[in-house]
């Protein structure tokens, strides 16, 4: 196992999910690099590992990642967990496999639970082809940007999101979509878990209250392919609605959301004024 980071994946709520082959890495990895110490030591505790932990995390990902690279290269081995599910994945984690291919030291997989994933079997939408696509960014104009360069996707999407942060988000996704399925995944394999088959509409209606806790993924359903622009006046006004709270002019925004929607500037104007 020498000279070998290994990914290794843990539960993301229910323990009986953790393989016996992570177990056993972690068993014999000689450390463990962990995002949140506090939270990897109760997952070690519960499966009786006792191995010395290195935090490595966003704000420090630059330097502890050369001193992981350095005692990998001076003989031990280490595993990089996150606190839920796979490493690297929407994690800082993914610098620290770079900085191990530029250093020639040696990658492996042990596979676990993924958010991403599991939301997705359960959604209910087309899952042959998809895009992860993280969490949105708390910058209004990011977000806006963000959600803007996906309206032609066909594929299905997944979106990470906090709950503190759903409710704008569900009134983003109605504002930039249109109606559209959308399934809610809250607290995966944890005693709530729940699985809300909505749409978009009726999601930023029902939840606008922020009444939804926990852990949430979002699979939204992409652009059919025989789709045209046919959103209606009241879909297109929230969506310019939401480019104005974002910065734009009114003109602009009418412009905009007329070009996405296939209507007229001046009707979708008069509503907003």
């Amino acid at each position: 196992m020498s000279n070998t980071l290994y990914v290794v994946g843990t539960p993301i709520g229910n323990m009986s999910d953790m393989t016996p082959r992570a177990v056993e890495t972690l068993q014999q990895v000689d450390f463990i690099a962990a995002e949140d110490t506090r939270v990897t030591v109760k997952l070690l505790n519960h499966f009786g590992i006792k191995k010395p932990m290195i935090s490595y995390f966003e704000h420090n990902k630059h330097e502890k990642g050369k001193q992981i690279i350095d005692r990998i290269l001076s003989g031990e081995s280490c595993a990089i967990v996150t606190d839920a599910g796979m490493p690297c994945i929407s994690d800082p984690g993914e610098d620290l496999i770079k900085q191990c291919e530029e250093a020639g030291v040696k990658t492996v997989v042990v596979p676990g639970p993924s958010a991403v994933i599991s939301a997705l079997a359960v959604s209910g939408l087309e899952t042959g082809r998809f895009t992860f696509e993280g969490f949105l960014s708390v910058n209004k104009k990011s977000r806006s940007e963000h959600l803007e360069s996906l309206l032609q996707e066909r594929r299905t999407m997944i979106f990470y999101e906090a709950p503190h942060k759903l409710p704008n988000t569900l009134k983003d996704l109605y504002a930039t979509f249109g109606d559209r399925k959308l399934t809610i995944a809250r607290e995966l394999t944890k005693v709530h878990e729940e699985i809300i088959r909505t749409t978009t509409k009726e999601a930023a209606r029902q939840y606008a209250d922020g009444s939804l806790k926990g852990e949430i993924v979002l699979v939204l359903e992409g652009r059919k392919e025989t789709e045209k622009a046919e959103i209606s006046l009241s879909d297109a006004v929230a969506y310019a609605q939401s480019l104005i709270d974002n910065g734009m002019r009114p003109t602009d925004a009418a412009k905009e959301a007329a070009a996405m929607a296939g209507l007229k500037k001046n009707d979708i104007y008069k509503e907003l004024m």
